[in-house]
């Protein structure tokens, strides 16, 4: 994905606030497309009269963000090094709790896409029918070209990814600033395109409970804005130094733009008369002024369409431009999964609760496996739920939620611990408004947590409950392996003369009598084994002649032994006859010396060394056998020469790591 990064260079790839901004910031930000409408959209299920509670909702959800991200200020200080709130859960509250963390993130980024994307989507086939016709395979063709972008490096998409997130950033705070300015200064009335509408309520003559539940619904749909806040805290490292300074300076940034655009939608939208329903019922419970439902054939347009339709009129430049950066931003707001899972992803193969190989840079210096595993876990989703968004937020944001309640609850520990400590009069004072502040987010968090997992569980929510213990127990589970593996293969402390084998047995597999037989009889006698015999398999008994015939002329010295083959099989009596050799020196090592063919073009494989690949796969789970391959190039293997090896993402970069037992092993020549 272009020119390989020196491992020194990776400090041209850290990032300065204006690009940390739209790299960490954009879903966080692009929230305020689908959050605000989210809102009315539970709300409408009880009538158009249930739209004055969306100020007071709207109003708690903005005090949650400020609290967010005041608490996630005191994580970037505290906790530096990256591992945000996993490394905060796993220091104070233990390993349980930081891998519950973890498998709440890992869920969460890959929603964050998926739920992105399929909303861009929506916003593109508005305009474009093909577009809506196909959702699912333009969802998945976006997410793709997103990972192209980000295994280019995190500098050139945060690059890339700069000029949409700004001109966003931009368009909905001069629409907002512009509004206001109509509404409060001009005093003009706007009038969103369904302001005359009403809504036919789903449920009438609500119970108190049943309203209170209805709120509490929309409120926490609504707190979807707050995602994308925690992966500033994960992503510290990318940032120039000082790293803490400049990612609680961008942190603090973010929320401000974000409740800024926030609040300021959600009331243009109520000023403007802004009518949203469900879209799986909008068709029967959108009334026109006259009564009537707006049938199947009306596009409900999204909220900030709307109010750009109310502040500068349907069709005119601005309301073209706002829609096409809302369109784009919704596509970006992926790039801060691609940049927060692989961290993540990261930390984890370090600590050795995920396959070491997500802990491998790529050539451009980020973190490719985990890119590409984020990008085909949001594929699945997308193409499973059908790039719906309705149905992808039901299972939204609980997981974020789970790491902002353990985070800043480990937060509030952290700076327990640290007051025992210190005893200047100053640090304390800090200290002790940095823990309040995290209690406050603590106990704020924990309530929205509750409500999210009451109000979405039966609705979706309860997907996301049943993935999180999966990845859990399969994190543990990648722990306890790595650690017997380790446990198996730890050294004594002193040589141990047991693992040199008594005797080696050596045998080369003989097909007929060329070159490259010749070649491996001549490397085996090079390493002096002990006993050293050719054997070949007599399926066809005439040719088992002829071969044993040209060996005795040829005077070769090594003795070849002819193993009966009744059913025609090639590799069982090889088995059963390395079988035989060590049951009787059980102590002893067997080395089988196999010929291959190093080919040039990818159809010459399905044409050679197959009979040879399925013996070595079978060889390598016997106990004291040796396996060694004897490669002789053919002409079509020298168009090869001198070019890279096409290995998959940060695998040359790899470090070797043995995955053998004692006494097996692989040589290749």
């Amino acid at each position: 994905m272009g020119r390989a990064l020196r491992s020194g260079q990776l400090h041209e790839q850290l990032l300065p606030k204006r690009i940390a901004l739209p790299v960490f910031a954009s879903d966080a930000l692009s929230s305020v497309a689908y959050a605000p409408q989210e809102i009315l959209v539970i709300l409408s299920l009880a009538g158009v009269s249930f739209y004055s509670f969306s100020p007071w909702i709207a109003i708690a959800v903005i005090v949650v963000m400020l609290t967010v991200v005041a608490s996630y200020r005191q994580n970037v200080h505290a906790y530096p090094s990256g591992g945000g709130d996993y490394e905060v859960a796993t220091t104070n509250l233990g390993k349980n709790a930081g891998l519950t963390v973890a498998s709440a993130l890992l869920v969460d980024y890959v929603l964050t896409v998926a739920v992105s994307v399929a909303n861009g989507v929506d916003y593109v086939g508005a305009t474009i029918p093909f577009v809506g016709q196909h959702k699912p395979a333009v969802a998945v063709a976006i997410v793709v070209l997103l990972t192209v972008v980000n295994l280019r490096g995190i500098r050139e998409s945060g690059t890339a990814f700069a000029i949409p997130t700004y001109a966003f950033m931009f368009c909905v705070i001069g629409l907002v600033a512009w509004g206001g300015f109509r509404l409060l200064v001009l005093r003009e009335e706007l009038q969103a395109p369904s302001a005359h509408f009403t809504i036919e309520p789903e449920q009438t003559n609500l119970t108190a409970f049943a309203a209170a539940f209805l709120v509490l619904r929309a409120f926490s749909t609504g707190c979807a804005a707050l995602t994308g806040v925690e992966a500033i805290s994960n992503g510290v490292p990318a940032f120039r130094k000082p790293k803490s300074k400049n990612a609680a300076t961008t942190l603090l940034m973010m929320g401000l733009v974000a409740i800024t655009m926030f609040g300021g939608i959600i009331a243009l939208g109520l000023a403007s008369g802004v009518k949203v329903a469900e879209p799986s019922v909008v068709a029967e419970d959108l009334l026109r002024p006259d009564g009537t439902p707006v049938g199947p054939g009306y596009y409900q347009q999204p909220i900030i369409s709307q109010v750009t339709a109310a502040v500068f009129g349907s069709g005119s430049p601005p309301f073209v431009v706002i829609s096409v950066v809302t369109a784009l931003i919704l596509f970006l707001a992926a790039n801060t999964a691609f940049n927060g899972f692989p961290v993540l992803g990261s930390i984890l193969a370090q600590d050795r609760y995920l396959p070491r190989q997500l802990h491998t840079r790529g050539d451009r210096l980020a973190f490719s496996n985990g890119i590409v595993i984020l990008a085909a876990g949001a594929c699945l989703l997308l193409w499973g739920f059908q790039a719906d968004v309705s149905r992808l937020l039901n299972l939204y944001i609980v997981g974020v939620f789970v790491s902002f309640t353990l985070s800043q609850t480990g937060m509030v520990i952290h700076w327990t611990r640290r007051l025992r400590t210190e005893t200047e009069l100053r640090v304390r004072h800090q200290m002790q408004r940095s823990r309040v502040i995290n209690a406050f987010g603590a106990v704020m968090t924990g309530l929205v947590l509750i409500v999210v997992l009451l109000t979405k569980f039966l609705v979706g929510a309860w997907i996301v409950v049943l993935a999180m213990p999966v990845l859990f127990l399969m994190m543990k589970g990648i722990r306890r392996h790595y650690d017997n593996v380790a446990t198996e293969l730890e050294l004594s402390g002193e040589y141990d003369p047991a693992m040199l084998p008594a005797r080696n047995h050596a045998i080369v597999l003989v097909s007929k009598l060329h070159k490259p037989t010749m070649r491996a009889i001549a490397y085996a006698r090079a390493t002096r084994p002990s006993t050293l015999e050719a054997i070949t398999v007599g399926v066809e008994g005439e040719e088992a002649e002829r071969l044993q015939e040209e060996w005795e002329r040829l005077g070769i010295p090594v003795p070849l032994k002819m193993l009966d083959s009744p059913y025609r099989e090639i590799t069982q009596p090889i088995l059963d006859y390395v079988k035989t050799l060590r049951r009787r020196s059980p102590r002893d090592v067997v080395t089988v010396f196999i010929p291959e063919y190093v080919v040039g073009r990818w159809w010459e494989h399905l044409l050679h060394n197959q009979s040879a690949l399925r013996l070595k796969a079978r060889l390598l789970f016997k106990p004291g056998v040796m396996v060694t391959s004897v490669p002789w190039q053919l002409h079509s293997a020298d168009r090869l020469q001198g070019r890279p090896e096409p290995f998959a993402p940060g695998a040359v970069r790899r470090p070797w790591h043995s995955t053998a037992g004692d006494d097996q092993q692989i040589t290749r020549g």
